[in-house]
């Protein structure tokens, strides 16, 4: 088999196994990342996220991640809910962001992903090769729009022309050379500013730049700290947020995904603030034991609900 011939065998598996995109780039250094990065971490954006300056060299260059990587190979999967579920999550005094309503993608797509790497392997020959989901040291935006699945808007997400940017990206890097996509062209963005204008805690600024230090999603999933102490006020999101998202026009054409696994988990869209605060350690491991919610625990779950109710 060829290049031409792995290609398409491997994005039409992608399709069959449920992924809603597949774009390859070949294996190089970010090198205008790398800068980015470099100047964003400087500035202290990135708060108490140090794990974000840990291996700076393998984030900027999938080859050291995977010696005689050759390719890296970019998938999407759609997450955004249906209409009846959007209505009554809209609802709650107590948000969570649409991405964690169901099973935890990180388990999801990394079973697909080895599937995927699995059918390769018979069919291709042997590969070496790794798969991650926002789990290792990967820019996967960065990779994404290489590979032409979109642009970078100006809230930092991956945005898709049609489709909107609800979509978890994942990444497959493996040292076979493949036939390559191009770069998407255009930022559509243009001069539209409503994410910027609607962030809650000013946490959008110019050229694309996100203190994330300030997002909400930072607050009520990334800090550890026992209480939430910030003068940029917040109400209504208890575990991320999807206003920057929500008020995109792109996502005017998001469709509602067809993964079983992501359908809202045990009644989470009907929990509030005091059953939040009320839920014992059992019943929520029970409940939620496969829910993204887990990263930030219980005991971080109601540090968030008890900012959301103080006085």
């Amino acid at each position: 088999m060829n290049e031409f011939t792995n290609t398409e065998f491997i994005k039409a598996a992608a399709l069959a196994l449920g992924f809603d995109f597949c774009g390859i780039a070949p294996a190089k250094e970010l090198t205008e990342d790398a800068l980015r990065l470099e100047k964003w971490l400087a500035k202290g954006f990135h708060g108490d996220m140090d794990y974000m300056e840990r291996n700076f060299d393998l984030r900027i260059d999938p080859r050291k991640l995977v010696p005689g990587a050759k390719s890296v190979i970019t998938f999407l999967k759609n997450y955004y809910p249906k209409q009846e579920d959007l209505e009554i999550g809209n609802k709650q005094d107590s948000k969570i962001a649409k991405y964690a309503w169901g099973e935890d993608y990180h388990e999801v797509i990394r079973n697909q992903l080895h599937a995927l790497l699995d059918q390769c392997r018979k069919k291709i020959g042997p590969i070496e090769g790794r798969g991650f989901v926002d789990s290792a040291p990967v820019l996967e935006r960065s990779w994404a729009q290489l590979v032409g699945a979109g642009w970078i808007g100006k809230n930092g997400n991956l945005i898709r022309p049609q489709a909107g940017s609800f979509f978890f990206i994942a990444t497959l890097i493996v040292d076979l050379p493949l036939h390559y996509d191009q770069p998407m062209a255009k930022d559509l963005c243009g001069t539209c500013t409503k994410c910027i204008e609607a962030c809650p805690t000013q946490a959008i600024l110019p050229n694309k730049t996100i203190e994330a230090n300030h997002c909400i999603s930072y607050f009520t999933i990334e800090l550890k700290k026992s209480e939430i102490a910030t003068d940029r006020n917040y109400k209504d999101w208890a575990f991320g947020c999807d206003v920057c998202q929500d008020v995109c026009p792109w996502n005017r054409f998001s469709k509602p995904h067809e993964e079983a696994q992501f359908k809202p988990l045990n009644g989470l869209l009907q929990m509030n603030k005091t059953q939040w605060l009320e839920i014992e350690e059992t019943t929520f491991k029970a409940r939620f034991k496969n829910s993204p919610l887990l990263r930030a625990k219980l005991k971080g779950i109601k540090r968030n609900m008890a900012y959301l109710t103080r006085d």
